[in-house]
C-alpha cells in the first residue's frame, strides 16, 4: 500500500491521474470494510509492515477474500497458524502462494520490504521447537531481514551451543524458542550483548503445564536483555525483532 500511494500521489502531481481518479483508487484507504473484517490496508504506512492475517479460527472463504484484497493493494501475503488443507483452497485461487508445512504459514512476497540493517538468527532448545521457530523465520524473512537458523542446542547438551557461537555472536537480534523448562535463553543472554527475544513453546511433559512452566522461567530470566513473547508466538517475536532489526 505504501508504494501504491506513493505512484498515486506522483501521478496527481505529474498531472497523470485526475484527482477523481485517484480518490477512487484510494478508496479502501485507510481500512478496507468487508462486514465480516476490516482490512487495515493503512497498517504499512503507520507499521512499516502490512496487515498479517491470523489464520486460526477464520473459515477458508474469509482467508481467501482478506488475502485477494491485500494483494490487490500491492503488499506482501503473510497468513499464520494454517492447515494444510486451507493452503490447497488458498492455492487453487492463488496459485503463486507458498507454504511452510513445519510453521503452518503461508506466503507471498510480491515486493521486496526494506531490509534490515544486521541479521536476525532464530535458535531452538529442541527438534521439536521447530516449527514454533520456522514461524518467526518465515516471519523475519517476508519482513524483510536476512535470518540464520541454528536448531537443536538446548540445555541438555550445552556443548552444542558453543560450537555454534561464532554465528550467534554476529546476530543483531536474537530469537529463541524452547519449551520444557525454557532455560536456554538465559544462558545465551549470560555470555552475549544482544537482544534476545524468547518464545516458550508448548512442549514438555505434564509439569511444563503447555508451556506456561516455560514462559515462567523465560520471565524470571536471571541475565538482562531478555524480553519473553507468548507461548507459541513465533510470529510476534519475529515481529519483534524486525523493528528492532530496522531501527
Amino acid at each position: 500500500m505504501k508504494f501504491q500511494l506513493e505512484e498515486i500521489l506522483n501521478k496527481v502531481h505529474k498531472g497523470k491521474l485526475t484527482p477523481k481518479k485517484a480518490l477512487e483508487a484510494l478508496k479502501d484507504y485507510p481500512y478496507q470494510d468487508l462486514i465480516f473484517a476490516k482490512i487495515d490496508h493503512h497498517r504499512e504506512l503507520r507499521r512499516g509492515f502490512p496487515e498479517i492475517i491470523y489464520g486460526q479460527g477464520k473459515t477458508e472463504e474469509q482467508i481467501l477474500k482478506i488475502s485477494q484484497e491485500i494483494l490487490k493493494k500491492g503488499s506482501n501475503l503473510l497468513i499464520t497458524k494454517v492447515d494444510s488443507h486451507i493452503y490447497e483452497k488458498i492455492k487453487k485461487k492463488i496459485p503463486e502462494v507458498c507454504y511452510n508445512s513445519q510453521a503452518k504459514t503461508i506466503y507471498l512476497k510480491k515486493q521486496k520490504p526494506p531490509q534490515g540493517r544486521g541479521k536476525i538468527v532464530v535458535i531452538t532448545a529442541g527438534t521439536s521447537d521447530i516449527p514454533i521457530a520456522e514461524e518467526a523465520a518465515v516471519t523475519c524473512d517476508i519482513l524483510g531481514n536476512e535470518v540464520e537458523k541454528i536448531y537443536d542446542i538446548g540445555v541438555a547438551g550445552l556443548h552444542r551451543l558453543f560450537g555454534e557461537y561464532e554465528k550467534i555472536k554476529h546476530a543483531r537480534v536474537i530469537i529463541i524458542a524452547a519449551g520444557m523448562e525454557g532455560a536456554l535463553p538465559s544462558v545465551i543472554a549470560g555470555i552475549t550483548n544482544i537482544p534476545i527475544i524468547a518464545v516458550p513453546t508448548s512442549v514438555g511433559y505434564g509439569a511444563s503445564l503447555n508451556g506456561l512452566a516455560a514462559l515462567l522461567a523465560m520471565l524470571n530470566s536471571c541475565p538482562g536483555g531478555v524480553g519473553v513473547v507468548n507461548i507459541d508466538n513465533g510470529f510476534g517475536a519475529a515481529y519483534l525483532a524486525s523493528l528492532i532489526n530496522h531501527l
